[in-house]
């Protein structure tokens, strides 16, 4: 399937994209190369939003970390005027824009990108970290720090012992995990994006949060990130 230029998202109706969600979902996969012990590098993605007047601006911040020494590699952010409109269940055709632009500087590919938000924990399979597969061209996975709701799904709370996880089950399929990565806090929701298994995905959230943080450093750092350049572009320091 031939990608559409994110660029000439603005011009694409909701009936329109809820079509090219479709369609992706349904090349979707959960096989590929990585395990947790083969993941070298993981990149986390987020992005943070401000408005300057009528205009509502975005920057998208990716961190690369190296999986075994917790080293960061390497920073890259893009900024810039949104012009899609929120629209519910369509959060990739606002972001992707940014997100691609900025993994465009990225020296070299990380072995996967870890989204703060939701890969195919989505009404139509199609969260974030799923579309972006299709644009980076690598494996995607979605560790999200609040549960999006879809209609149908459900889970039961995870024990409370760090490693502990429930699946969030639609129809007999999951889509994702409510994971507790240390004892006694909030679970995250991890879900594959594509090119990768949910226990892979599952494996490489634990292996990557610390002591400081439910939140995997991964995409901690990100959303870190995004709030320090959201400053500064907003002319703070």
């Amino acid at each position: 399937m031939e990608m559409m230029n994110p660029k000439a998202f603005s011009g694409l109706t909701e009936a329109d994209c809820i079509a090219v969600q479709r369609q992706l979902a349904a090349l979707l996969s959960d096989r590929g190369p990585l395990t947790a012990r083969t993941v070298r590098t993981a990149a986390g993605v987020d992005l943070a939003y401000w408005r300057e007047g009528e205009e509502e601006r975005a920057v998208c911040c990716i961190v690369v970390l190296d999986c075994e020494t917790g080293q960061v590699l390497e920073k890259r952010h893009a900024a810039g005027t949104v012009s899609f409109p929120y629209l519910p269940g369509c959060l990739a055709f606002r972001e992707l824009p940014l997100v691609v632009e900025a993994a465009a500087q990225l020296s070299a590919p990380p072995d996967i990108y870890l989204f703060d938000g939701n890969g195919i924990l989505h009404p139509r399979k199609m969260g974030l970290a799923a579309h972006a597969s299709f644009y980076l061209d690598a494996p995607t996975a979605g560790i999200a720090k609040h549960y999006f709701r879809v209609e149908g799904a459900s889970f039961t709370e995870p024990g409370q012992e760090a490693g502990s996880w429930s699946d969030i089950v639609k129809d007999g399929s999951v889509l994702g995990r409510a994971l507790r990565t240390r004892r006694g806090v909030k679970p995250v929701y991890v879900s594959m994006g594509n090119r990768v298994d949910l226990d892979t995905v599952t494996a490489l959230a634990l292996h990557l949060t610390d002591g400081e943080s439910r939140i995997p450093r991964p995409t901690r750092l990100a959303d870190l990130e995004t709030h320090a350049q959201r400053r500064i572009l907003q002319g703070g320091v």
